[in-house]
């Protein structure tokens, strides 16, 4: 089999310990060493590769565990972190020193494929807007709890108010926590349009409220007031990372360069392009449903750099936003989305569900259309894949979003639509003459 890389290494990472197999072309040899994870035996094995004149290193995707590996070894080598399901061993020979060889050999015949492991700007970035992400989370989980102390203790806040951490109902809660009984008095506490609910709001406010009871929701809400300041700290510091980032040129995945060379080749449109961090994020924001917060997630995950991925499709397979293929003797089954970047995939799904709800959109109108026969749950992943084609497309070419409109899926197929609806009616028994109005827009 042609050798691809004459001189590379592969690695098995563990918590304590990592097996490093190198195979080296010059002197015909391969050599197995274990080495420890703490930094200074990290870059005992870093200078052991150098002198060897490794260039290239493969190791699998352990949990944490490859991070402290790939920090100290990125600077020196081309590293590759490659699923571990790409490359199982040989069954009844389970080692640690046969994994590793089994990676190294992989490696030098160019059979494996590295992971999508962006520079380290943009994975500080990823880092600050997954741990908003877990608060924002977090904060959620307060709530429901704060809502679950609020029905033991007989006060139905929250079938009367949209939102029990809105004003007027974070008013009603501080009185109560002060240890107003009055149901009376309570309700005076509304402002705004919930004052129009003042009757139903004095009834769901007469509960059983005890001491207890105080006590948990004075927790509950202080709580959630830290974590609002945690969520604000975040914000702040998202935007200054965003405002701050220059126009750094992006590195693309080192084993598969050939391979995009060649699909940019066939595609001019697939050439790196210098996009400011905020430039790219006032383009995500322009997209129906995406704000500003997911469109800050949605640049911490896929950057700006579109030539990485070679099309659009291929950018919604690797975020698993588009159906997987599982078809066996002439027949399809499920073909399952299969698992992804989650924290990409969290944010598309919510802003696919926001953009369900933006009346007289192309977004909006494609989940209506298959939100009816394929289910609601498909139709909102589909609208998600469509997100990101669009995402794809925008930081190509650096433009904003261009909205196809509500009509857009009829006009496509207008004969055919126009054909099936007049043969329904001549079916009820009613004759049918077509006539355009004047003055129509689609």
């Amino acid at each position: 089999m042609e050798i691809t890389y004459p001189n590379c290494a592969g690695l098995d990472v563990h918590k304590k310990t990592v097996v490093c197999c190198c195979i080296t072309t010059d002197k015909q040899a391969q050599e197995t060493r274990t080495f420890g994870t703490m930094t200074q035996e990290l870059l005992a094995l870093s200078d052991w590769l150098s002198s060897r004149g490794v260039t290239h290193i493969a190791m699998e995707s352990t949990g944490e565990f490859w991070k402290p590996v790939y920090n100290l070894l990125e600077a020196n080598f081309i590293v590759l972190v490659v699923n571990a399901q790409h490359i199982k061993n040989v069954p009844g020979r389970k080692t640690d020193v046969k994994d590793a060889e089994w990676i190294a050999q992989l490696l030098r015949h160019g059979l494996l494929r590295g992971s999508f492991i962006p520079p380290l700007p943009q994975r500080d970035l990823r880092d600050l807007t997954r741990h908003r992400t877990n608060l924002v989370r977090e904060k959620a989980a307060v709530v429901n709890r704060l809502q679950k102390v609020l029905e033991w203790a007989n006060l139905k806040l929250a079938s009367v108010v949209t939102d029990i951490m809105g004003v007027s109902a974070q008013k009603i809660l501080a009185a109560i926590v002060e240890g107003q009984q009055d149901a009376f008095i309570l309700s005076e506490l509304a402002i705004g349009s919930l004052r129009r609910k003042q009757q139903q709001l004095e009834q769901a406010l007469s509960g059983r409220v005890r001491e207890h009871h105080r006590f948990l929701i004075a927790t509950h809400l202080s709580h959630i007031s830290f974590l609002d300041e945690q969520i604000a700290i975040f914000d702040a510091q998202i935007a200054a990372r965003i405002q701050a980032q220059t126009l750094l040129p992006q590195p693309s995945i080192p084993v598969e360069t050939d391979r995009w060379e060649s699909a940019a080749a066939d595609n001019p449109a697939l050439t790196p392009t210098d996009l400011s961090w905020e430039q790219a994020v006032a383009l995500l924001d322009t997209i129906p449903g995406v704000g500003r917060e997911t469109a800050e997630v949605l640049l911490a995950e896929i950057g700006t750099d579109m030539s990485r991925f070679p099309s659009a499709a291929h950018l919604a397979r690797w975020a698993r936003v588009c159906p997987g293929n599982y078809e066996s003797a002439g027949k399809r089954y499920a073909g399952c989305i299969g698992q992804g970047n989650n924290w990409l995939r969290s944010g598309l799904v919510q802003a696919a569900n926001a953009a369900a709800r933006c009346k007289n959109s192309y977004l909006s109108a494609l989940y209506h259309r298959l939100a009816g026969r394929r289910g609601r749950k498909k139709a909102i992943i589909a609208v998600a894949h469509r997100i990101l084609t669009a995402v794809y497309h925008m930081l190509n070419k650096q433009q904003v979003f261009q909205d196809l409109g509500a009509f857009y899926l009829d006009e496509r197929r207008k004969h055919h639509l126009l054909q099936r609806m007049c043969s329904r009616i001549q079916q009820l028994g009613y004759q049918v003459s077509l006539e355009p109005t004047t003055g129509f827009t689609s």
